[in-house]
């Protein structure tokens, strides 16, 4: 987790989502501390001491993302507040302290002031450094937490806790490895399935499928990509296809969608499936409409062929980690109702229901962090547990 710190020159002021953004000082705040470069979670993030380290020097971070974007600061600690469910969509307020980057500078998307500007990443990875490990280690919550993304009118849910209602079916995550791997198994287009090799999915060390809410489309590898696009394509011979950008596979089309174009269902460990329609993974774009699978195998070397797979899919669901018993599942949902959330402490279970943002002047707080969502919709990240 980082966000954008007052000392930061290049760090974007505004959005042009009309969302004001706020940069972090810690001299306004009481409980803000910096972290010292020999301190033990220092030594963790650098894989040991930090060369050169002296006394009262604080403890840098670097973080460089796959669209080549980075941030760079220093680690401070304060304390974070959150929502607490007391209640049928009524909650109390909470804190707990968290060890967090502040942003001293941005390179990339993250130091223009456009529709991508936000105020910092609201981390929730499995690293130990992570925002819902550190506060798992306190006791104060589970390392259990879900999202709902609203690709229709924009926000919707997200929570810390164990979600009773709307059922989950469940897939197990890939041990050691980084990020959300599952096994992927089959890719299925309308009706048939595409031929592919059983180790179509294993990119060199990367193992299986990623899943990435801070992504925004959907990437394959060229021998999952290439057929599935041709076999979407196929279903309108009629359709004049355009290259746009160099990376963007588009056409016209004025008819509806759904009745025009297959579905496409991908398939996992345990025997879960996730379906993609047509109107969730083709979207507007200067007046055409393209397919928002990508191919991996034209990405850089880190990322060739590896199969990630972000909001294009993850939209309209409710997806759940539960990484207390290392699984991760999701289910077609409404995400602009509401779900049930069992409380760890009493076993109540309470009513959570959606947020939208349409304007950062309505929210009550210091600072909000907002992520890029799939059609450019913000979520109001409210931490429930």
């Amino acid at each position: 987790m980082w966000v954008n710190c007052i000392q930061c020159r290049e760090c974007p002021k505004t959005s042009s989502l009309g969302i004001d953004l706020t940069l972090y000082n810690i001299n306004e705040s009481d409980t803000g501390k910096l972290v010292p470069c020999d301190q033990e979670f220092c030594y963790e993030i650098n894989g040991g001491p930090l060369p050169g380290c002296t006394a009262n020097m604080s403890c840098p971070y670097l973080e460089i993302y796959g669209d080549g974007s980075s941030t760079a600061g220093y680690f401070v600690k304060d304390v974070v507040q959150y929502a607490r469910v007391s209640g049928d969509l009524i909650t109390t307020a909470a804190n707990g302290s968290v060890i967090f980057g502040c942003g001293a500078r941005q390179s990339g998307d993250l130091g223009s002031s456009n529709e991508e500007a936000l105020d910092g990443i609201l981390g929730f990875g499995k690293s130990n450094s992570s925002m819902i490990s550190q506060l798992a280690v306190t006791g104060k919550v589970k390392k259990i937490f879900a999202h709902c993304l609203d690709g229709t009118n924009g926000g919707g849910i997200f929570v810390i806790g164990h979600v009773v209602q709307p059922k989950v079916n469940m897939t197990p995550l890939i041990p050691n490895q980084p990020h959300y791997n599952v096994n992927m198994t089959a890719v299925q287009v309308g009706h048939d399935f595409l031929s592919l090799p059983t180790d179509v999915f294993e990119a060199g060390d990367r193992k299986g499928a990623i899943i990435d809410s801070g992504t925004t489309l959907a990437y394959l590898p060229e021998m999952v990509y290439k057929p599935l696009v041709s076999k979407i394509i196929s279903q309108q011979p009629d359709l004049k296809v355009h290259t746009v950008r160099d990376e963007y596979t588009c056409f016209q089309y004025s008819e509806s969608l759904d009745d025009g174009f297959p579905n496409v269902t991908l398939h996992f460990e345990n025997s879960v499936t996730l379906k993609v329609y047509p109107h969730e993974y083709l979207f507007p774009f200067e007046g055409l409409w393209c397919i928002g699978w990508q191919n991996s195998g034209m990405q850089s070397r880190d990322r060739r062929n590896m199969t990630l797979l972000g909001d294009l899919v993850l939209s309209n669901k409710l997806v759940l980690y539960d990484l207390e018993n290392q699984t991760i599942g999701w289910t077609e949902y409404n995400c602009s109702s509401s779900i049930e959330v069992q409380d760890e402490r009493t076993g109540t279970v309470h009513l959570v229901g959606s947020h939208y943002i349409n304007s950062a002047r309505s929210l009550n707080v210091q600072w909000a962090i907002l992520l890029l969502l799939l059609l450019l919709s913000t979520l109001l990240l409210s931490l429930v547990c």
